[in-house]
């Protein structure tokens, strides 16, 4: 979604916000702005497209000066991208900067035109910017107290009152926003990498929580003006963790960066050669007691989520259910106190997700979260959190997030398995020392780009493909499919290879690419039997499998052999070489692979 930030402080305020949006470019780059006060006035640059068209604008000599002030990049929800619907907005007096959604808006905006104010946007933004300039009394915290009273929806805002040209001001609710604490400067922020450059030490804005930020000081007030003491957090990354560390682009770093991710996520979860979750308040007598087993999740995680499911009910025999969180509470789910809710989200602010948590704790259910970044929403409210240490994803398209979610989606299933005696703890070990191995084989598999950009190269003349598989590789497939059209643009499809033949092979002709997952030995023959039944209407055919699987010429026209491990863990293998296809595909293509049109990374709206 739209990225945040603010500063108050002795530095050139343009250069800490537009420094500090070029580290949150990821959660939207429709347009950008900045608004700073010179003197006692406020300034607004602003301009439709990427960071560095704002940029190009301040060099010829728009660039405002000063101390002080706010600045945004946005993904667009209401109103197109335009220097109009850019952020920032307001008036004279009052100017701000938003990620969210206002639900409410057309009303309030209705009862604004009835007092006299014009819009020029179409954003539900302007209507908070005028709605607060209407309650202004000289009295920010009170001004944003009204405010939070008539709005409904979802957001995280910087505010700065002309009145007031020493200090911003910041609210949130169900968006993200930390406030970064510097030495004679503090900051505002969607995100910790827009403030790593600074300062480590930050806050967690909570629900309808303002903030007023001087240089010196961070006053924090609810609602209702009373003041709360915050416990002051440190990011446990460094800046280095937030740049592209001579990668040309941030998801070929990510998706090299999967060993060390995996390894330090698995690590603290493993004692005496047995997974260990304790540490997360999760026993395996708790675990034991559960009726059922819901994972809701949204895009890439919920197809982490999938194999999951499949990993669960095979090793412990435990019925799971995986639900898309869009779509989870309005199916109105049997859900009762009995069941486990896992819900996965890199960001922890995922707004859908986020909606599924709360209906899960309505109905008495227990939750456990799988995200990435600490002290997040979800995390904060699930009852059991178990972090994954990937450090920041920056592109997009997500790929070591993935990676580790799987890896804890392993241990959940290897620890439910052993406590419900499906499996012996000999097998639980030989399963848990696989995992653990897993770094060093997925070492093995990064060298294999050469081969993923030779697969490339037949792929991007291509307007539609399919992958297929069957059992983990079917769930597997979906997130190959996933990647290869979030950010090459080519159409793709996953399908379930034994259901070819109920429709879908009426879409392969000739020449069609057709990618095959096939790494489940117990289903070796009937997927093969499957790829050559794409194969003699006109397929080409490339098929990612194990090292030791013979496979005949006329079966495949390219191979992507995997190092052979426990069927089971082959997910973890073969997601490389498929993020590897679609992002040289993405690269020969000429596509912005870190930023893809029209998608955000942390989506923190419906």
């Amino acid at each position: 979604m739209c990225g945040i930030v603010g500063y108050v402080g002795n530095r050139d305020c343009a250069d800490v916000l537009v420094d500090g949006l070029s580290k949150l470019e990821y959660r939207g780059y429709d347009s950008a702005g900045i608004a700073v006060f010179e003197k006692e006035k406020i300034v607004v640059e602003k301009s439709k497209g990427k960071l560095n068209d704002l940029v190009e604008k301040m060099l010829q000599g728009k660039k405002p000066h000063g101390h002080c002030g706010i600045g945004h990049t946005r993904w667009a929800t209401h109103g197109e991208p335009s220097d109009i619907n850019s952020h920032p907005h307001g008036n004279k007096r009052v100017t701000i900067v938003h990620n969210g959604i206002i639900e409410n808006y057309k009303p309030i905006k209705e009862f604004l035109i009835s007092q006299g104010y014009g819009f020029e946007s179409e954003t539900d933004t302007e209507t908070v910017a005028k709605l607060l300039d209407y309650y202004y009394d000289g009295d920010p915290v009170q001004t944003i107290a009204h405010m939070i009273d008539e709005v409904q929806g979802s957001y995280a805002l910087g505010i700065m009152f002309r009145d007031f040209p020493d200090r911003i001001y910041a609210v949130r609710k169900d968006s993200p926003l930390i406030i970064g604490v510097g030495e004679n400067e503090n900051f505002i922020a969607s995100d910790v990498p827009a403030i790593l450059k600074y300062t480590r030490d930050y806050y967690l804005l909570e629900q309808n929580e303002i903030a007023a930020i001087t240089a010196d000081a961070v006053v924090i007030c609810d609602n209702h003006n009373r003041l709360v003491e915050k416990e002051v957090l440190t990011a446990d990354w460094d800046i280095d963790a937030a740049e592209k560390g001579g990668y040309e682009h941030f998801m070929l770093k990510e998706i090299n960066e999967q060993p060390t991710a995996i390894r330090t996520t698995i690590a603290p979860r493993i004692q005496n050669g047995m997974p260990y979750l304790e540490e997360s308040g999760i026993t395996g007598e708790m675990l034991k007691a559960f009726r059922r087993i819901y994972i809701v999740a949204c895009g890439t995680a919920m197809h982490a989520g999938l194999v999951g499911k499949y990993v669960i009910e095979k090793l412990a025999r435990v019925e799971v259910t995986v639900d898309i969180a869009s779509e989870f509470r309005y199916r109105n789910p049997l859900i009762t106190k009995e069941d486990l809710v896992i819900l996965i989200s890199q960001s922890g602010e995922t707004a859908d997700t986020h909606a599924a948590l709360k209906l899960a704790k309505e109905r008495g259910a227990a939750t456990l979260s799988i995200v990435n970044v600490k002290g997040s929403t979800i995390a904060r409210e699930s009852d059991y959190v178990i972090y994954t240490h990937a450090g920041p994803e920056i592109s997009v398209a997500s790929t070591k997030a993935y990676s580790v979610q799987l890896s804890i989606m392993y241990l959940l299933a290897f620890e439910l398995a052993y406590v419900k005696e499906a499996i012996t703890e000999q097998r639980c070990r030989e399963l848990t020392e696989a995992l653990v191995s897993i770094p060093d084989n997925l070492k093995e598999v990064l060298e294999m780009k050469e081969r993923c950009q030779f697969i490339a190269s037949r792929l991007v003349n291509s307007d539609s493909l399919l992958y297929i598989g069957r059992g983990l590789d079917y769930a597997l497939s979906m997130e190959g499919s996933l990647k290869l059209k979030e950010i090459s643009y080519i159409h793709s499809e996953s399908y379930a290879a034994g259901e070819l033949k109920h429709g879908t092979i009426s879409l392969v002709t000739q020449d069609m690419p057709v990618i095959a997952v096939a790494t489940q030995s117990d289903l070796m023959d009937k997927t093969i039997s499957n790829v050559v039944e794409v194969k003699s209407r006109g397929a080409k055919v490339t098929m990612i499998c194990s090292e030791d699987l013979d496979v005949d010429k006329n079966v495949a026209n390219h191979l992507v052999k995997l190092p052979k491990i426990d069927d089971l863990l082959m997910p973890l293998l073969a997601a490389v070489p498929m993020q590897y296809i679609a992002y040289y595909t993405a690269v020969l293509k000429g596509c912005n692979v870190d930023q893809p049109r029209n998608l955000a990374k942390s989506v923190t709206v419906e």
